[in-house]
């Protein structure tokens, strides 16, 4: 494994609302703070995977107001000053110029990397050799890096990332798969979706982002001027948290690819070796659960008479019984049962919008 930069920071972008998880995920409590797979949450296995590459007084957590308390409950250990909550939902832009400048007051010389709490990896020391490698070239070059996944299949609600030129004259990047970034594509339709499949040099972008401060402020300053004087005004203003209540209202609602990565002078981009899943809805988690020989997926006492293909999920531990129904999701709470059928899983946010804000 490449030596991290001593200065290398982490941004963990955990304000994420998961509402295609209702009834088990609540605005209060997001996909990212359930536990789906096992003994721990998807927040803390990141920050556990985090604190593999960067210290842990160096990971900075950016929520929201409502989830906070949540997230100080389930991580008592982590420092309090270090999990941030936005005053607004703006998009990840002002999010992760918000982390930015968080870190730039502190150390502007810093590297840092940014990635989403909200995916599953299992594979942590594949993911620590990508993560240092990915830190040391940024430290080591004026370029801005991502992280790509080889696609298994022709995903059209994925971004998709075009690698070129292999890098291999940068400390660290002996240790990485590096290529230039030749163009970004947000969400093609299926059959694009499967000519860069095809084409055997598209990625998926997973949404990581590795680049020095310096670097990062740079190119903000050319391609996003709003972004970057927020920034400034962090570190200048001797109180950042000031300035993120007093401005951050204010920033632009962009994602950080369209108002940044598409148009930055350098970007380099990593194929990871890490396993990785963007568990986006319940069809991803049934992958994680137990099944039958009629391809049911459940993690409770499940009966069930001529029925297929079907998910079921309880958090009340109480036996559920189906009886010639197929292709449904079947999940239970205490105050919620939801019944769907497999086809419109990503439709399920959906619901939530017309729900009392006391099942929200």
């Amino acid at each position: 494994m490449a030596d991290v930069p001593s200065n290398s920071y982490a941004l963990i972008l955990a304000g994420g609302s998961g509402t295609r998880f209702w009834p088990v995920s609540r605005n209060h409590l997001p996909k990212q703070l359930l536990n789906l797979f096992g003994d721990s949450t998807l927040l803390e296995a990141a920050i556990n995977r985090v604190a593999g590459v960067v210290p842990k007084k160096n990971i900075l957590i950016l929520t929201n107001a409502l989830q906070a308390p949540e997230i100080e409950k389930l991580v008592p250990d982590f420092p309090k000053e270090n999990i941030i909550s936005e005053p607004e939902k703006r998009d990840t832009a002002p999010a992760i110029a918000l982390g930015i400048g968080l870190v730039a007051a502190r150390d502007p010389e810093a590297t840092m990397f940014v990635l989403p709490s909200d995916q599953l990896i299992q594979d942590e020391a594949a993911f620590h050799q990508v993560m240092a490698g990915a830190l040391t070239m940024a430290a080591n070059s004026s370029s801005l890096l991502t992280i790509g996944i080889k696609p298994t299949w022709a995903c059209p609600s994925f971004g998709y990332v075009e690698r070129g030129e292999p890098i291999t004259d940068v400390p660290g990047s002996d240790t990485v798969n590096a290529c230039n970034v030749v163009r970004f594509t947000e969400k093609p339709d299926p059959d694009t979706a499967q000519k860069f499949l095809d084409s055997g040099n598209f990625v998926w972008n997973a949404g990581m982002f590795i680049w020095s401060v310096a670097t990062v402020r740079a190119e903000l300053a050319q391609h996003a001027p709003e972004l970057a004087g927020f920034i400034d005004k962090c570190v200048e203003s001797g109180d950042p948290m000031t300035t993120v209540a007093s401005d951050f209202g204010t920033l632009p609602k962009l994602s950080i690819d369209y108002a940044l990565m598409e148009r930055a002078s350098s970007v380099g981009n990593i194929e990871a070796t890490f396993d990785w899943d963007d568990v986006g809805s319940w069809i991803s988690v049934a992958k994680y659960l137990d099944g039958d020989e009629d391809g049911n997926r459940s993690n409770c006492d499940l009966d069930q008479i001529d029925s297929k293909g079907n998910i079921v999920f309880s958090r009340e531990g109480k036996k559920i019984t189906l009886l010639g129904v197929d292709n449904l999701i079947v999940v239970q709470t205490g105050d919620a049962i939801l019944v769907a059928s497999k086809e419109k899983a990503d439709d399920i946010k959906k619901i939530v919008e017309n729900l009392p804000e006391e099942l929200r």
